[in-house]
């Protein structure tokens, strides 16, 4: 591990001397963003809150550089991490500004007394993260979301190698949670500052991180890519989900599928089908999709929402099999819904097959542009 910049080794954390979590190895190049993702409770803050001194190392070794943590004074810590955690700051008298100015303080004297540069560097990242209008408000009359973009500013313009978050996104609505995360991204990737932090939302997780750590009680994972990491078994079985999944596609969460002899059919392609499909999922009525390629978009999503997905192998010509078993499905079907779609010879049966249950008379067939 010799070539990261920040690594742990066997680290063992937890509280009271006892070890909640064992076997922690993480190594990170600088400008390299990790996530720790996973339940409630499974200990990412306990993770984070260790390799900050902020917890008592129980066993292992963290080290920044060459330079064990152990060794290094609070003091020179402040001046190579930041940290931005969850507790709820409550300073009495304390403007939002003031709070940034904290984390200047590692480089000015005993006194504490900030020079024009120190003050620049606050207001540089107060405007970064589009706080300068909370910059006279007393920070205990912020919104939570307010409070964790002044949080933020303090972190940045302390200057840091290392920044640690423990869910930044928590209390930001959604233009802040990637207003954030694109910050985080151009500290990384612009200023070579590498990012450690917790996420619940793992869709974000998957889009910012280049690593990715899941943690559940009493389990640390090996350290991955994203794409390792973030598959639909995996995170079914790293969350206990009984219901509803995962979809690594579009990195979104769906809701179970509407069980039920499908009596209502949808022809689409080219993701012309999603939105009828969620909301026949929201009417809780079970549905058929068909005939879809595999490589649709459309096919993506029918197969965790449809009571019944009916599909061919991409840029082929239905086949016989395909078109009989979708003849058949259909037949029993009441109502057929469907899309405009672009044809072509490759699904030009799908075409006949629509033409035929118009013919029939058997279903009530909708349009929907």
């Amino acid at each position: 591990m010799a070539d990261y910049y920040f690594k742990t080794e066997d680290l063992g954390v937890g509280y009271h001397g006892r070890a909640i979590l064992e076997h922690v190895n993480i190594g990170l190049k600088k400008g390299e963003i990790l996530t720790l993702v996973g339940p409630n409770g499974a200990g990412k803050s306990t993770i984070l809150r260790s390799i900050t001194r902020q917890l008592r190392i129980i066993k292992g070794r963290v080290a920044v550089g060459e330079k064990d943590l152990s060794d290094t004074t609070y003091q020179e810590l402040a001046k190579k991490m930041a940290v931005v955690l969850t507790d709820r700051v409550r300073p009495e008298l304390m403007t939002g500004h003031d709070i940034v100015a904290t984390g200047r303080y590692p480089y000015t004297g005993r006194l504490g007394i900030l020079s024009r540069e120190d003050e620049e560097k606050v207001d540089e990242a107060m405007e970064l993260v589009q706080a300068r209008e909370l910059g006279c408000r007393l920070f205990t009359s912020l919104s939570d979301g307010q409070k964790q973009r002044i949080l933020l500013a303090r972190a940045i313009c302390q200057e840091p190698e290392i920044l640690v978050l423990d869910e930044p996104t928590s209390f930001l609505d959604i233009k802040y949670k990637l207003e954030l995360l694109e910050i985080l991204r151009q500290m990384a990737k612009g200023q070579n500052i590498t990012v450690i932090m917790s996420l619940h939302e793992i869709d974000l997780a998957g889009k910012v991180s280049d690593l990715v750590i899941p943690v559940r009680e009493g389990c640390v994972y090996d350290c991955g890519t994203p794409e390792e990491i973030l598959r639909e078994e995996f995170i079914r079985e790293l969350y206990g989900l009984e219901k509803g999944s995962f979809d690594p596609v579009f990195g979104s969460i769906e809701l179970p599928r509407q069980e039920g002899e499908p009596r209502t059919a949808v022809i689409s392609a080219g993701g012309r089908g999603i939105p009828v499909y969620r909301r026949l999922q929201k009417e809780g009525v079970p549905f058929l999709a068909g005939i879809l390629y595999r490589n649709d978009v459309d096919y993506q999503l029918a197969r965790r929402l449809a009571g019944r997905v009916i599909a061919e192998e991409p840029f082929q010509d239905i086949s016989d099999s395909v078109y009989e078993e979708a003849r058949e499905a259909f037949h029993k079907c009441r109502e057929v819904i469907y899309t405009d779609i672009p044809w072509g010879s490759c699904n030009r049966r799908l075409k006949e097959l629509l033409e035929e249950v118009k013919n029939r008379g058997e279903a009530v067939c909708v349009h929907v542009p």
